[in-house]
């Protein structure tokens, strides 16, 4: 028997989201860096029962084989880098409205982030691919669509490391940033554009998958998601000091 995905993965993905969104939001940014005495160790048990139920509950597709199990990989990578593409936005609209350095820290490690998963992304695809298509890289709609996502915000942080410091550079870099994440629904709606005629599989969380594989996927999902937001934290904290540093060369060069 198959379990549906689609309402399962939306209220698992939407109650993750919204308590990121939320902690975000109501906790200032010396929280959001202790907050990984939480993230850390709970992402570490999350991706131990996650790499556990891959290699011993999962079963392996009889289609494809063993190089399926890519699959738990590749597609967790993608609501993470989406987290860090739409952080990027919710820290740009932050700074553009405050004009607070705490936000454009926060734009710029979820950016960072994102990318960092993005291009888990695009390495592990492959792999998958190669054995199963016969071909490393197709340029369909979905693939070309995911590579212009990860280059649009690799510029961003070319962007940003070019013009560092300056104030004028933090707000190009924020509208940026929210325009940027244009680019995520029609990654995700391209395989619907081109009405199924791609190689790449159709979308999972609209797919059934039986039991064994749904579950590894979720946990897969919430593992990364976990991970991520213990990423970007780590990165908070390492920006700031970036920012103390610059502030004290400044003080000795005046």
């Amino acid at each position: 028997m198959e379990t549906d995905l689609v309402p399962l993965l939306r209220n698992t993905l939407a109650g993750i989201i919204g308590v990121v969104l939320l902690a975000w939001f109501v906790s200032d940014e010396d929280r959001a860096i202790r907050s990984t005495r939480v993230t850390g160790p709970l992402s570490l048990i999350l991706g131990v029962l996650w790499l556990g139920m891959v290699v011993f509950y999962a079963p392996i597709e009889k289609v494809q084989g063993i190089v399926q199990k890519i699959f738990y990989v590749h597609v967790p990578c993608v609501p993470a880098a989406y987290l860090g593409f739409l952080f990027t936005a919710v820290g740009g609209i932050g700074y553009l409205r405050t004009h607070k350095l705490s936000w454009d820290r926060v734009a710029q490690s979820s950016a960072e982030v994102g990318v960092l998963f993005c291009t888990l992304i695009l390495l592990s695809g492959p792999i998958w691919a190669k054995p199963i298509w016969g071909h490393w890289w197709v340029w369909d709609l979905r693939l070309t669509s995911i590579l212009v996502l990860w280059f649009i915000y690799v510029a961003y942080l070319f962007l940003r490391g070019l013009a560092f410091g300056s104030d004028t550079a933090r707000t190009f870099a924020a509208i940026y940033g929210i325009v940027g994440t244009a680019g995520i629904p029609f990654v995700y709606y391209a395989i619907d554009i081109v009405q199924g005629s791609t190689l790449h599989p159709e979308n999972p969380a609209r797919a059934g998958l039986p039991p064994e594989m749904a579950w590894t996927l979720i946990v897969g999902i919430l593992a990364f998601l976990v991970f991520y937001f213990y990423l970007t934290a780590q990165r908070l904290e390492i920006a700031r000091v970036e920012e103390q540093v610059r502030r004290t060369l400044m003080a000795e060069q005046a």
